[in-house]
């Protein structure tokens, strides 16, 4: 017997109608609590709604002006070390709960981004730029830029390891 594959829009659908099936349910038994849930959740929205549009809006501009080659050349086996410096940068550069990336970083991994390149984004992201003002007042220059160099140092040696442990195929392109 085979098992049936649940596509991707499908199975978010399933969630949503499930979500919306327990808020429901839920509202019979407590409806302060749902009500307070359902607002809290409205929140959430609400603050992660921007970074989600210009996700969103990257992802469109990956799809319509960056071929596979150009993500290649940059992000690809070949793009050595500034490929590196875009995930670094990219990773302290980027705002935001992490997962809303997410779809973005699959995009690209699809397109032909290293695993490594990836890995190496969201480990850089630890660092917060609005935060190193008030890291340097609590803790002194000398410690935060020595925390930042090991956390660059580290988001590079994970990335390293993961393309050596996740190894894919080289993809070859026709010309």
């Amino acid at each position: 017997m085979r098992k049936k594959k649940i596509s991707k829009n499908k199975s978010g659908i399933v969630m949503l109608i499930l979500v919306i099936f327990l808020y429901v349910a839920l509202y019979f038994f407590h409806p302060q609590k749902t009500l307070h849930a359902l607002d809290a959740s409205l929140d959430v929205l609400k603050m992660i709604a921007p970074i989600l549009l210009i996700v969103f809006f990257l992802m469109a501009l990956l799809n319509s002006f960056i071929d596979e080659k150009s993500i290649a050349k940059h992000l690809g086996e070949d793009s050595g070390v500034k490929g590196w410096l875009i995930a670094l940068v990219g990773g302290i550069l980027s705002h935001g709960p992490g997962y809303i990336w997410y779809p973005m970083l699959q995009e690209l991994r699809e397109k032909g981004a290293l695993d490594g390149l990836i890995v190496a984004f969201i480990y850089a992201r630890s660092i917060k730029l609005p935060w190193l003002p008030l890291m340097i007042s609590y803790f002194g220059i000398t410690f935060t830029i020595v925390l930042s160099a090991y956390v660059i140092l580290a988001a590079i040696i994970q990335g390293l390891i993961t393309n050596k442990i996740l190894q894919r195929p080289s993809v070859t392109t026709s010309p």
